[in-house]
């Protein structure tokens, strides 16, 4: 099929940059998401000129990934692009944006409910963080956000955060107990500030880690989950089961607004993409960098 938009994940930042062991075999094309148009197709769910999203199942791992022009792979990977989304804006979520709503279906599923109080979000800067500001501002939850950038407060206060905190409060190693702060936690970045993080949940409390950015290890005591009853949570996006996505997909469609789209995108050719990996890399880009293909 046609590939007419991908992105550019901190995934593929990693294999792009050689930063991470990202890719299992060569010759490889990164990038692990991408939406196209179905040229072809041997399984009746899918028809020709259907559009189609798809994120994880190793594609730019170790299958051909999206930051390429055409694309060829098993039907259960796709999912179909729902009504009123376009294939741009569903890359604008991407893998991002579906794995900031699995956090947040985590924290609902263990009870974090809205009256319970705030939930912090680390890495706010970043896709996972925009967007999960984003999505649990319209659930009506109240959001405090971490980042290291304080250029960045206007931004995250646009998506709906009430607070915005620096990372630097994070990053020293934490009592095995600090004071009770937050109901729910979605982590991006992992290391010192998942640790503080965990240190500060609030009884019965919930975390949805997913990423480690700042690092991938986790210096913690056992007191919070004995004590405080919490709960720490790994968020896997790449194996989600097929049957699973189209309901998820179609929650990122009801409640992320018009205006999402155009404050957290840069939008960049194919041609630029070694550049912005080195950006992400280096944490000079803020929300998603979505890329042209055709």
């Amino acid at each position: 099929m046609p590939i007419y938009w991908s992105t550019l994940n901190y995934k593929d930042a990693l294999a792009i940059t050689g930063k991470g062991k990202i890719i299992r075999q060569f010759p490889m094309v990164p990038g692990i998401d991408f939406a196209g148009i179905v040229k072809s197709s041997t399984d009746a769910k899918f028809q020709v000129g259907q559009q189609v999203l798809l994120t994880g199942w190793g594609v730019g791992e170790n299958h051909w990934g999206g930051l390429a022009e055409q694309a060829r792979v098993p039907a259960k990977w796709l999912t179909a692009i729902p009504d009123k989304m376009t294939m741009r804006q569903a890359m604008i979520i991407g893998t991002a944006g579906f794995t900031a709503m699995l956090c947040i279906m985590a924290l609902e599923e263990n009870g974090v409910t809205i009256d319970k109080g705030n939930i912090v979000v680390t890495g706010a800067s970043g896709g996972v963080g925009s967007t999960a500001i984003q999505l649990l501002d319209k659930l009506g939850y109240s959001v405090t956000a971490v980042t290291g950038r304080e250029s960045n407060i206007d931004y995250l206060k646009a998506l709906g955060a009430k607070q915005v905190l620096l990372r630097k409060e994070f990053t020293t190693i934490p009592h095995p107990l600090e004071k009770q702060r937050w109901a729910g936690a979605i982590d991006t970045v992992g290391g010192n500030i998942l640790a503080t993080v965990i240190s500060q949940m609030c009884y019965s409390g919930t975390i949805a880690a997913c990423g480690l950015a700042a690092d991938i290890m986790l210096s913690t005591t056992v007191m919070p989950f004995i004590l405080r009853n919490v709960r720490l949570q790994g968020i896997d996006s790449v194996m989600v089961p097929t049957i699973k996505r189209p309901q998820i997909w179609q929650r990122l469609a009801n409640l992320l607004p018009d205006s999402f789209y155009q404050l957290t995108t840069t939008e960049i050719p194919l041609e630029k993409v070694i550049d912005y990996a080195d950006k992400l890399i280096n944490n000079q880009i803020t929300g998603r960098t979505l890329v042209k293909i055709r």
